[in-house]
Order: structure tokens, then sequence, then C-alpha cells
């Protein structure tokens, strides 16, 4: 199975974590956290606040507030939801 990642945080994503559309099919670029029922769950956050949205999270996982941030800065700009939005991080 191919490895995805959540085009708007860029979460490791599995079949069950996948986001949906209106007519309920699985969609394989975003996550359930992310997007819903067709339609972003926060449309519109910035990428700054995706980047703020998403540090706790790994710092769940044992990174730290530095390490998260320097993560997600050099990740997120190159996704599909923020390369449509020509937003950079910084």
């Amino acid at each position: 199975m191919e490895t995805l990642y959540c085009q708007s945080c860029g979460m490791l994503m599995t079949s069950d974590l996948l986001g949906t559309e209106k007519d309920g099919s699985k969609n394989r670029d975003y996550c359930m956290y992310c997007y819903e029922n067709g339609e972003f769950k926060q449309p519109d956050a910035t990428l700054e606040e995706m980047i703020e949205i998403c540090v706790p999270y790994l710092k769940e996982e044992g990174k730290t507030e530095a390490e998260a941030r320097a993560l997600l800065e050099s990740t997120l700009p190159h996704l599909k939801r923020w390369i449509a939005t020509g937003e950079h991080a910084g």
C-alpha cells in the first residue's frame, strides 16, 4: 500500500483516517481531521495557523516545540493545500 500524507496538515494517513467527500467517498489527499463532507474543517485557516494547530500533536509524539515548528515550517508549504493558496511559512 502506498504511503499517504494529508496534503493540509502532513499527517501520515491510514485508510481509517482519510477525509470524506459529500457523497461519503474517501478523499486520499486529506485526513478526517482537516477534511470532512467535501470541505475543509478550518476553511479559513492560514498556513501559520495550521502550524500552530499541529505543533501540540508533534510535541505529544516527543518532539520539542522548536523541532515540531521547524518540521512543519519545512514541510507544510509543499503540500497541495498550501501550494494552491501560495502561502509560505515564516
